[in-house]
């Protein structure tokens, strides 16, 4: 006959090996920081579709979590990688507009501006409705990030941003010229040279102008224009058409075009 501790260790014995594994011993939580992880391996392997599950799991679950802030961040640079503008667009502006005090905010604006800028039309003539946007998302960055690394890349896009719009004022004063608009042209010209002073167009713009006063015979204002394109060696090349038109009555039709 088995005597009593010899029963209960045959016992112990046969339960454990009919209970699951699993029941034994509790798995171990993942962290906040291993999905993250997980989701930057898929990204750099190019997964975005599984790179964007652990983001999201990240966002959902761990909310408190430091790294919540890192995957929404992530999620909108998905987008951005993907060529999904308008995707990419309203993830970093609802990221701007819940973590307005976000450590790296400079980041953040300065890749929602890049993510308009691409929507612009390169073509000044087309509509700049995304141009201007993207002038307005980085108006004042140097003054509120002076020390952003992304400061010289803004500066470069920004040159850019303010060369097509001033080519698009030209380009409206040139039509209302064709349709000899002149105050028209006038306000034109007197908004690029005002918002964009040191437009590549400038002499061109200043011609344009001087001609414009010129037929609303304002010579005065004419001969200023002129002055200002002497007085720059680098505008020289507009002052000659613009004295052929100077040098003949004003009239409601345009007189020896300096363009």
């Amino acid at each position: 006959m088995l005597r009593l501790p010899t029963l209960l260790l045959a016992a112990a014995l046969a339960i454990s090996a009919v209970v699951p594994e699993t029941a034994q011993a509790a798995p171990r939580a993942v962290s906040a920081e291993e999905v993250y992880a997980l989701g930057l391996k898929h990204l750099r392997n190019g997964y975005f579709t599984k790179a964007l599950e652990q983001f999201n799991r990240v966002r959902t679950f761990y909310r408190d979590d430091p790294y919540s802030l890192k995957a929404e961040l992530a999620i909108a640079d998905i987008h951005f990688k993907k060529n999904e503008w308008d995707e990419a667009r309203l993830a970093y502006e609802d990221f701007m507009r819940a973590h307005p005090r976000f450590p790296e905010l400079d980041l953040v604006v300065y890749r929602l501006g890049l993510v308009i800028y691409k929507k612009s039309p390169v073509i000044p003539d087309r509509d700049q409705t995304w141009t201007r946007q993207t002038a307005s998302v980085w108006a004042g960055f140097g003054a509120r990030f002076p020390e952003s690394e992304h400061r010289p890349e803004v500066e470069k896009y920004l040159g850019k941003v303010q060369e097509r719009l001033a080519k698009k004022e030209l380009i409206i004063a040139e039509f209302y010229a064709r349709r000899y608009a002149w105050p028209a042209v006038v306000g034109r010209i007197e908004g690029l040279l005002r918002s964009w002073p040191a437009s590549p167009d400038r002499g061109q713009a200043l011609a344009l102008y001087g001609e414009a006063q010129h037929h609303l015979g304002n010579s005065d204002a004419a001969a200023g224009a002129l002055s200002q394109i002497e007085a720059d060696p680098a505008l020289l090349r507009w002052a000659r058409p613009l004295k052929q038109v100077l040098a003949k009555p004003p009239s409601t039709k345009p007189v020896g075009r300096t363009g």
